[in-house]
């Protein structure tokens, strides 16, 4: 089969979608797929991949954004033009703005248009809210983005609690769930990269490691988890804890974690592109820290079941979907620093009770890339199949 996967953001971009849409191409071209991927040009890059990668023009998204995120020209007649001729069987569009458009205009004019699944991963009620102020704006943008969705096929969510960010925006159709995997094997990384982690922070005689790995902003719930790790040292819990990643709010939360008096206690490591080395932190970890109510999907906490190392999250969030409280995750009932550190309070003076939830964890929660997609593969078949029915009737209708 053809497939066209379709995203604003593809790599060299680091962000969780970014990261869904190369895991798709690399899992379907190893099973046979001829995939395409399309995504807007970066300057110097060069995409060394076994697939066909379509980069179209595009400008910096810096002076709407810190995020160094390329916006692509969807009315680009040269890309609808090579998009037409790839003769695709298939669209899979993992963005309903610049993407969606760019596929609207490329079969504008055309009677034969290939099957449409959009999925939604973000929360873009929540982000629409933040990032404008006025009302009037905020319903025009979930206005376009809701036309977006209308347009598909079919459009999938990556967990049940996207569904509330559908509703929000007025989304009333039907739609699929298809959560993510891993691109983790299920296992401890590599001893001597761990063992590199230990030499490097001087953390191998520490007995309790804390981890977040993701992107530094905010509204990840990141001062949840630094007043919850001031609880714990005022309790007297002697810990280490890595921050592994990067973003526009990492000064700030630096700054933060020192005038709640954390120190070296807490480590923050920057950016960490080498996938073994972000397994090896994982590996390290006695438990992931992930109080964010904003993620759709959390991919952080299958990566952390891969690794044998359980999650802490907060009680209804999407990322905690699936998770059962002192077995396979460790659950706190409320979204504050107070009822987190309670919830880790409790588990880490159970001796043995994280190990024993992390060995739950890679038993029960963890899902391979090649599970997720292959299973989406499979809808991607029906999907097709539905079309050729639906547009056979109608000509024999004529």
């Amino acid at each position: 089969m053809k497939i066209g996967l379709f995203n604003d953001s593809f790599p060299p971009t680091i962000d969780g979608v970014a990261n869904t849409m190369l895991n798709y191409a690399k899992t379907l071209h190893a099973n046979g797929d001829e995939v395409k991927v399309v995504t807007p040009k970066y300057p110097h890059v060069e995409d060394n991949y076994d697939f066909e990668v379509y980069r179209y023009f595009s400008i910096s998204a810096k002076p709407f954004s810190e995020i160094p995120y390329r916006v692509g020209n969807p009315f680009s007649p040269p890309a609808a033009t090579h998009i037409r001729k790839m003769d695709l069987d298939i669209i899979h569009i993992h963005s309903p703005f610049v993407s969606s458009m760019l596929v609207g205009q490329a079969f504008r004019f055309t009677a034969k248009k290939p099957p449409v699944v959009v999925t939604y991963h973000t929360k873009f009620d929540i982000d629409i809210k933040r990032y404008l102020s006025r009302r009037h704006s905020q319903r025009l943008m979930e206005k376009f983005v809701l036309k977006n969705l209308k347009k598909a096929d079919e459009v999938w969510a990556v967990s049940a609690g996207t569904v509330d960010s559908l509703r929000a925006i007025g989304f009333t159709g039907s739609f699929r769930i298809m959560p993510n995997g891993t691109d983790f094997p299920k296992g401890k990384a590599d001893g001597a990269l761990v063992n590199e982690i230990d030499r490097m922070y001087k953390t191998k005689d520490d007995k309790l490691v804390f981890l977040y790995c993701g992107r530094m902003m905010w509204y990840k719930n990141l001062k949840i988890i630094l007043d919850a790790l001031r609880i714990l040292k005022n309790e007297g819990i002697s810990f280490r804890m890595f921050f592994v990643g990067d973003a526009p709010d990492r000064p700030a939360v630096e700054e933060y974690s020192k005038k709640q008096g954390l120190g070296a206690d807490v480590i923050f490591t920057g950016a960490v592109t080498d996938r073994e080395m972000v397994r090896a932190y994982f590996s390290r970890a006695d438990l992931l820290l992930f109080p964010s109510t904003y993620d759709t999907n959390g991919l952080v906490v299958k990566e952390a079941a891969a690794c044998g190392c359980p999650s802490a999250l907060i009680a209804g969030s999407c990322a905690a979907e699936g998770i059962t409280g002192g077995e396979t995750g460790i659950l706190a009932d409320g979204e504050s620093a107070e009822s987190f550190a309670r919830a880790l309070l409790q588990a880490v003076r159970e001796p043995d009770l994280l190990k024993k939830i992390g060995i739950n964890a890679q038993d029960k929660v963890y899902m391979s890339w090649e599970d997720s997609v292959l299973a989406a593969r499979k809808q991607y078949d029906e999907i097709v199949a539905k079309k050729a029915e639906r547009t056979a009737f109608f000509q024999k209708k004529r």
